[in-house]
């Protein structure tokens, strides 16, 4: 099994890059979250899962290994394949899809493209308890040592705000020491 790649970056899309390690070019799909956090930089470090199929290996790369857990986790779900959970992944970050499980927020799971209300249930019940046991460094650059902001974003997806107009939001009103309320409310004003 292949657990992550070190190597030379040659190639770098939304949905896949291409690494070089040992004159070998692997091709993994990624994240639109693995995407913005790869960087510019030439040598990156990516945690692997590799899928085998009948037909296919796939290797699923990730930039953190909490992403890489939270995949294994979503593709244990009946009715979600590496696919969903790619997509999943790339409209929430893993701390989100853990949230949104924990305090059994159906309509932040059902908001991903290709999920209906039966698999969010599903992928609440199976994995609540799973959540509740995984803990995250918090490596996003939004969530990074500020749990105020990832707390207003929250409330703000789950109040049906797109993601990434509620980031640019809160980004705009924030200065790095304001209450989760106030972060809100003020971004309420710009959306």
């Amino acid at each position: 099994m292949i657990t992550h790649l070190n190597g030379r970056l040659i190639e770098k899309n939304p949905t896949n890059v291409v690494v070089e390690c040992n004159g070998v070019g692997y091709l993994v799909l990624i994240s639109l979250n693995t995407f913005s956090a790869l960087g510019s930089e030439e040598s990156q470090l990516i945690y692997t899962k590799l899928i085998v199929r009948e037909d296919a290996q796939i290797l699923y790369g990730f930039k953190t290994t909490e992403e890489r857990t939270m995949f294994e986790q979503l593709i244990s779900v009946s009715g979600i394949g590496p696919n969903t959970a790619m997509i999943m992944l790339s409209s929430l970050i893993p701390e989100e899809i853990a949230h949104a499980i924990q305090v059994e927020d159906v309509k932040t799971i059902q908001s991903i493209k290709g999920i209906g209300a039966k698999t969010a249930q599903r992928v609440i019940i199976d994995l609540k308890d799973k959540m509740l046991k995984l803990t995250f460094s918090s490596e996003n650059m939004f969530t990074q040592n500020n749990t105020n902001r990832f707390d207003a974003l929250t409330a703000l997806v789950s109040l049906g705000f797109d993601k990434k107009s509620a980031e640019k939001a809160i980004e705009k009103v924030s200065t790095g020491d304001e209450s989760v309320e106030k972060l809100i409310k003020d971004a309420l004003k710009i959306l």
